[in-house]
């Protein structure tokens, strides 16, 4: 460990002194795009080094369900995945784990990422099909400088719960005609420890990232670029279930062309095709206690085109977008006893699905003053799917069509208007979605929350959504308040009921469910925002949020978030910096015992943080210390996996270095 320090401080060291010699250098901006809001450095109020999970549950309108300490499933507007698009610069890419344990999120680290861009409800069907939104990680693309000009940044850090250990390193080159992106990063943690002092078993893993991208300006106003990622983790705990992961691996590539234009109404027009690649081998052979042994691996191959076609003349301006790929999704499942050449069960818990979509996105926005402006868009897809071996959903669904079809239309329109220090808005959206892969054809995935084996229905209906929405905030010079609510009812809501046919293939099972459409559900949010400057060195904001769901008999929807806030205190003087934070969920009242769920305390946990800058010409650094839970809370939150307990206290350390 200690020569693996040296040689990275070495290696930073000669960067720094590498970036000495150039004539002339710029600064690198590392920040994040929220639809709507200003931008904010890819870090949380409290640390300046996270993951890509950590920033992104820093935003009001995502939440996350854990099942262990990594890849942490997002639930935007507190919808699960299926009900939205994650994609990567607008591609589509879909993991290989039956049990969620492979969203797109943690195939990336935070320094490949430049901006998120979070669109909520129908305002994010520029991607496809979508009810809870978008959310959208765009990888970072250096642009082309006048001068040669090198930038990057080294960030490493231990956090002594878990013992997590960290380096991230990235590079940038620009010149007039080439650019080169370079990154790297490895993570490593153990078993992390909860409140009581217990050790929390299998909740270790072990990271690598790596991505590059390169471009070349091929004319004046036109240029490509090929970009690719490798991501592995190995070793990955997941102590809400009852198996871990032994492998996950994900190869993520494009190769895009750009042409900007000097005259007339159409200014840009960027296009790329891209191929990822996802495997991902989930297995209990760390789990002695098991009576049968289980194997599930699963792989996800997808290729795409994406255009995008920007618009503009006088006060109107619009975006166009084609989207069209195709997916294919494997999963098995093989059980064993102690010996794998024994094997007794094998069936396709994905039977080679295929999942091919086109569709055409637009958005419109018209300034009808200064003040005041109306969006107006939609798209409409074609969605296609096909089981290769249907016999396996034919067993609940005798006669289920090997091959389906879908169309999915939306629409979405909003008003904005600015009145000196009130902003208002409002909106409204409809769209339809296609059942997922394990919606449509999933067989037996086992659910470790409720403990039932799920079956996949593929003559499910679209659900379809109809969406309103506001928000309306005041700002002066020191203050300024949000608040942002939106519903949504949604027919044909699809989730699983339990079935009176069938017996359990999981000997932890206690019987099936399938996946059906109810009449409708209805979900409400609100948030209500507001910060404070008592002082040039003093700043305070908050946030509370509320949501509700509900289905057509009145029953609670699962993993919606019970009422919430989060406040800090934030104290800056020349190079010092110093926050302090209370966030605090409430009982969770609505909870549905239905689909496992049970009622989960109060809690409130305290954080704070310092962090001191200094600068070595041409570097700049960022040094902080600080402790999570400082009172060393014994807690479990509404969305933890099998009421799994969050970490206790817990003291990080982190360096940050900018050239």
């Amino acid at each position: 460990m200690l020569m693996k320090r040296l040689t990275l401080s070495s290696l930073l060291l000669l960067i720094c002194i590498k970036a000495v010699a150039q004539t002339d250098s710029t600064t690198h901006i590392e920040a994040v795009t929220v639809r709507g809001k200003a931008k904010k450095k890819m870090e949380t109020d409290m640390k300046i080094s996270v993951s890509v999970d950590e920033f992104l549950a820093s935003s009001e309108s995502i939440s996350f369900i854990k099942r262990g300490a990594y890849a942490w499933e997002p639930l935007l507007n507190n919808m699960g995945m299926e009900r939205s698009n994650l994609t990567i610069d607008g591609m589509h890419i879909f993991g290989a784990c039956t049990d969620k344990m492979d969203p797109i999120t943690s195939y990336l680290e935070v320094n490949n990422l430049a901006t998120v861009d979070i669109a909520s409800g129908q305002s994010g069907n520029m991607h496809g099909a979508t009810v809870g939104g978008s959310i959208d990680l765009k990888r970072r693309n250096t642009a082309f400088a006048e001068r040669p000009t090198w930038s990057g940044a080294y960030q490493t850090g231990f956090e002594f719960n878990n013992k997590q250990v960290f380096n991230l390193g990235n590079v940038s080159f620009a010149d007039q005609r080439f650019v080169f992106d370079g990154s790297a990063s490895f993570r490593k943690a153990g078993n992390y420890s909860d409140g009581l002092g217990n050790e929390v078993r299998h909740s270790q893993y072990t990271k690598l990232n790596s991505a590059v991208g390169m471009a070349y300006k091929t004319g004046r106003l036109s240029s490509v670029r090929v970009d690719a990622i490798f991501d592995q983790a190995k070793d990955v705990g997941f102590p809400a279930l009852p198996m871990d992961l032994w492998l996950s691996r994900a190869l993520i590539t494009s190769a895009a062309y750009k042409q900007l234009f000097d005259d007339g109404i159409v200014k840009a027009w960027d296009s790329k095709v891209y191929y990822n690649a996802v495997e991902h081998y989930m297995d209990d052979t760390t789990r002695p206690e098991n009576l049968v042994h289980m194997d599930m691996p699963g792989w996800s191959t997808t290729y795409g085109l994406l255009s995008n076609l920007q618009l503009q003349r006088g006060r109107y301006s619009s975006e166009v977008q084609l989207n069209i790929y195709d997916n294919v999704s494997i999963a098995e499942m093989r059980m064993y006893p102690q010996d794998r050449s024994n094997r007794t069960m094998f069936a396709y818990s994905w039977p080679w699905v295929t999942t091919r979509y086109a569709g055409l996105s637009l958005d419109n926005n018209w300034a009808l003053s200064d003040k005041s402006q109306v969006n107006l868009g939609g798209s409409l897809g074609l969605h296609y799917n096909r089981s290769k071996y249907v016999e396996f959903n034919r067993i609940f669904h005798p006669g289920a069509p090997q091959e389906k079809t879908r169309a999915l239309p939306s629409i979405h329109a909003s008003y904005q208007l600015q009145l000196n220090h009130i902003h208002f808005s409002a909106g409204t959206g409809y769209g339809h979605r296609a059942p997922s892969v394990s919606e449509g054809y999933g067989y037996y995935i086992y659910n470790s929350f409720d403990r039932y084996d799920y079956i996949g229905n593929p003559d499910l209906n679209n659900e379809v959504s109809y969406e309103v929405n506001a928000s309306v905030g005041y700002r002066k010079e020191k203050f300024g308040i949000d608040v942002k609510a939106n519903y949504f009812h949604i027919d044909q809501y699809i989730i699983g009921r339990i079935l009176s046919l069938g017996s359990p293939m999981n000997y932890q099972s206690v019987g099936v469910k399938g996946y059906t459409s109810l009449d409708y559900a209805t979900l409400f949010n609100v948030s209500i925002k507001g910060d404070y400057h008592l002082s040039h060195n003093v700043h305070w904001n908050a946030l509370l949020t509320y949501a509700r769901g509900q289905d057509d008999r009145g029953g609670n929807l699962p993993f919606i978030r019970p009422l919430s806030y989060q406040t800090a205190l934030h104290y800056s003087r020349k190079k010092l910096g110093i926050q302090t934070s209370l966030n605090r969920d409430f009982a969770q009242a609505h909870f549905s015992p239905e689909f496992g769920e049970d009622r989960t305390a109060a809690y409130t946990i305290w954080n704070v943080s310092a962090d001191y800058r200094f600068a070595f010409k041409p570097c700049t650094a960022t040094i902080q210390v600080g402790v999570e839970n400082i009172g060393n809370t014994y807690y479990s939150t509404y969305a933890d996996w099998g009421n799994i307990p969050r970490m206790g206290r817990n003291i990080f350390t982190s360096l940050k270095v900018n050239f």
